[in-house]
């Protein structure tokens, strides 16, 4: 980070003032909303510095593992799409997989990298946490450009059922911020984390119906497959963009109810363990 860069942050910063309850360090975090916005401008800077495609770097992850789940698992394993052709059908699902992911992988670094600024004076510390998030989002917005495309390309459209997608895109921020608090305050103590975000990654995708449609779990093992927030937050990206459906409310339901859960425990746990994070980093 470049010294002009650290000293438009640190000017950001006001003094020492901490304020109980989630509903106030929340208003807290909206006064800090200037740090937040710079934090994430430069996460996406930094990340296509000196790169000749820029941020369409965003758009090649989830493009070519699209093309190789299409010839591996459409091709060679002939596993089905419901009648949708495979390449938008794994396209839909490797979307919001990839923010997870990689909000998740970078969020959970945002401290322990950024221990320049948080051992100096105080600010809500989530901001690293949630500047990482929001930084992945562009790249998700960015991506989502040619998922458009490609249901102009196989003649999908949308129906009334499209206005569900700002309450799926909500949950799944929700979640991914849930998820990031937690792993983000863990990797301060235990460095761990790091080893174990990409390996738990990896087996959750292959617990989410990414690869393969949810009709393929057996229906008595379906309730119980369907607590994972993320399996249900991709089934309602495909009902919706895809075949025109409402998503599952009962399922959806849930999902929000853990989701919301989630996330006041991630935010309670990481303001718990805020004050040590200097002493720690």
């Amino acid at each position: 980070m470049s010294m002009s860069r650290t000293a438009k942050i640190e000017t950001l910063i006001s003094a020492d003032q901490k304020v109980p309850g989630i509903i106030a360090n929340l208003r807290t975090l909206y006064q800090y909303r200037e740090l937040l916005y710079t934090l994430a401008t430069r996460d996406i800077k930094v990340r296509y510095k000196q790169s000749a495609l820029g941020i369409a770097w965003a758009i090649m992850r989830p493009l070519s593992l699209m093309l190789i789940f299409t010839i591996v698992f459409s091709r060679l394993a002939r596993i089905p799409s419901e009648g949708i052709a495979y390449p938008i059908f794994s396209y839909c699902a490797l979307l919001p997989w990839t923010l997870f992911a990689a909000s998740l992988t970078l969020a959970s670094q945002s401290l322990v990298n950024n221990m320049s600024l948080v051992t100096k004076i105080y600010f809500p510390r989530e901001v690293f946490p949630f500047a990482s998030v929001a930084a992945c989002f562009v790249d998700f917005a960015v991506a989502s450009s040619i998922f458009v495309g490609m249901m102009v390309y196989y003649h999908v459209g949308l129906t009334l059922n499209a206005l569900w997608i700002p309450v799926i895109v909500l949950v799944q921020v929700l979640f991914v911020l849930g998820v990031s608090l937690f792993t983000s305050a863990v990797n301060v103590y235990y460095r761990d984390i790091r080893h174990v975000i990409p390996v738990a990654v990896q087996l959750w995708m292959y617990a989410t119906p990414i690869i393969y449609p949810i009709t393929l779990i057996p229906e008595k093992y379906r309730d119980l497959y369907m607590l994972n927030p993320m399996a249900v937050i991709i089934d309602s990206y495909r009902r919706i963009l895809l075949s025109g459906q409402p998503p599952n409310l009962i399922q959806l339901a849930l999902a929000a109810m853990i989701t919301v859960c989630l996330f006041l425990s991630g935010y309670i746990y990481f303001k718990h363990v805020e004050p040590g994070f200097a002493d720690i980093i």
